[in-house]
């Protein structure tokens, strides 16, 4: 028995042996573990088992040896089920590497499906690109194209306007040649009146004896007309009719002429210039037609109040600054060049118009003097009648020096800016009166000092007028070194602002100011100083190469 239940113990052995690897598989490392313990044990119970037999000599030979062979067989199928139990292990390594490969490559699908979706969305995007690009391209091509045809047409009229003006330049020479004839012939004519008035002169001194006995006969007859002339003298003046008017001169000058100034100052410059003089084409008439009368009345200005200079010396400056554009200006040149004369000499009168003949030649001589005036407002105000009608040179020079005095005061400046000055000084900075150009920057100089003037000074120079102005300037090569220092220190205040940005923009200012930067001599010290002041203040330049520049200059 114990025979049979070791037989059936092998092959219980050899069943498990072949039946473990296939619950290898399924079962977990525990289960193995017990497998491996309960044939040991067993193995170690029928090795006793064995060996108590074959000590009793119960089993006969061929029992043992068949034994024997069982238990060589059971070894094999140990070592080999030991050898399938590694096997499974590795097998089972390589289905976990297999599992993690496998949902790698779901992730590398999962990936190449995200990228196939998008590669498909960009491939229509860049369609719809390419589509749009097209039309773009044949958009700017069809205006290219008119823009060509444009600029031939313009190319046309260039040329057509350069042969007329080779025509006009042509009649200009032959009216030019005209005229010079003409003035040869208006010498001889004035060398002709010459001779004749001297003819005459000669026949006058023949005829003297005779003129002189009628002169005798005439004498009581214009005795009479003096006392005449004398009693319509003596008839009572009414004094207060200069007073009123100057009152009414005043009160149009402060409340309507120095008002349309100002209103057409602000105005938008692009309006056409037809609106603006049909606007205030009556103001320019009545202008016209006052101004004569009122340079008239300069002469009467010796017999009257000092006090009643003012006004009018105002109305006629307003008056002037009312024909500033107007295209009719030269039918009173002459009235303005007397004008001018007046105000500059002053008027001096000797006697009194409305005393007797014995009265008047025994008063003093009177004067008005304006230019010369000790009341700076009248001599001011006369200063700026001067620049705006004058054309000497030396007169102008003089002009320029008073104004300059008046304006180191307070008083001058606030003058200044109350009779809108700029544009009376901004018309004589011109590169052809190279004589003034430095007097009339000497003026605009004297504003730019620190003062209560200072901010509305610049604000009224930040106009296109003034810009334009310095642009033309800038654009001469004529202008002397000391001339430029001054129009730089003027720009230099007037890029503080920020709003004047757009004016150097518009006139290219900056382009102009950064080209003279960079060909400037660096020995001029304070002149590029105040350049790399500007491009600092225009966005244009560093802290850090003005302060280099600074440094370099020092």
């Amino acid at each position: 028995s114990f025979c049979d239940s070791s037989d059936l113990e092998v092959e219980e052995k050899a069943t498990d042996c072949h039946t473990s690897p296939s619950h290898l598989d399924a079962n977990t490392q525990e289960k193995r573990e017990q497998i491996i313990n309960n044939g040991f044990l067993k193995k170690i119970v029928h090795d006793t088992g064995a060996q108590a037999c074959n000590r009793r000599g119960l089993m006969p030979p061929h029992i043992s040896q068949i034994y024997d062979e069982l238990f060589v067989i059971h070894h094999k199928l140990q070592r080999e089920s030991s050898a399938q139990q590694e096997y499974a292990l590795q097998l089972q390594k390589q289905e976990r590497c297999l599992t993690e490969r496998e949902a790698l490559l779901f992730k590398h699908e999962a990936a190449l499906a995200r990228i196939r979706s998008v590669e498909e969305e960009v491939h229509t995007k860049f369609g719809v690109i390419k589509e749009q690009h097209e039309a773009e391209v044949k958009q700017l091509t069809e205006a290219l194209r008119e823009i060509t045809k444009e600029n031939r047409r313009l190319k046309m009229s260039f040329d057509s306007l350069k042969e007329i003006n080779s025509s006009l330049r042509k009649q200009l020479s032959d009216v030019t040649e005209l005229n010079k004839k003409l003035e040869c012939q208006a010498r001889k004519v004035q060398a002709r009146l010459e001779n004749l008035q001297r003819k005459h002169e000669f026949s006058m001194v023949r005829k003297s004896d005779d003129l002189c006995q009628v002169m005798k006969q005439r004498k009581p007859m214009k005795q009479e007309k003096v006392v005449a002339t004398s009693k319509t003298a003596k008839l009572p003046l009414n004094s207060q009719v200069y007073e009123l008017l100057t009152c009414l001169m005043d009160w149009i000058s402060d409340q309507y002429l120095s008002k349309i100034k100002t209103q057409e100052e602000r105005e938008d410059t692009h309006k056409p210039m037809i609106t603006q003089s049909s606007k205030n084409s009556c103001t320019l008439e009545r202008c016209m037609k006052l101004l004569p009368m009122a340079t008239e009345q300069l002469q009467w200005m010796p017999y009257v109040n000092p006090k009643l200079h003012m006004p009018v010396i105002k109305f006629i400056y307003w008056s002037l600054r009312q024909l500033d554009t107007d295209i009719q200006q030269a039918t009173v040149r002459s009235t303005m060049r007397r004008l001018g004369e007046d105000i500059f000499k002053g008027i001096l009168s000797k006697g009194n118009p409305y005393s007797s003949s014995e009265q008047s030649a025994e008063s003093k001589s009177k004067s008005a003097a304006f230019f010369r005036s000790s009341c700076m407002p009248v001599r001011f105000l006369s200063t700026l009648i001067v620049l705006k009608t004058v054309t000497q040179v030396d007169y102008l020079a003089q002009a320029f020096d008073s104004l300059c005095v008046d304006l180191k005061t307070n008083e001058g400046k606030a003058l200044f800016l109350e009779y809108q000055c700029v544009p009376v000084v901004l018309s004589h900075l011109k590169v052809s009166s190279r004589g003034l150009l430095s007097s009339a920057f000497d003026a605009f100089l004297q504003m730019t000092m620190e003062s209560g003037s200072l901010q509305p000074f610049l604000e009224a120079c930040s106009s296109e007028s003034f810009f334009q102005t310095c642009s033309v300037l800038l654009r001469s090569s004529k202008l002397d070194i000391p001339v430029l220092e001054k129009l730089c220190v003027i720009l230099q205040k007037l890029s503080r602002i920020k709003s004047n940005k757009k004016m150097f923009e518009l006139f290219a200012l900056h382009q102009m100011i950064q080209e003279l930067h960079r060909t400037v001599n660096p020995d001029h010290a304070f002149l590029c100083i105040n350049l790399n002041s500007i491009l600092l203040n225009l966005g244009l330049l560093r802290s850090s190469s003005l302060a280099s520049s600074l440094s370099t200059s020092h």
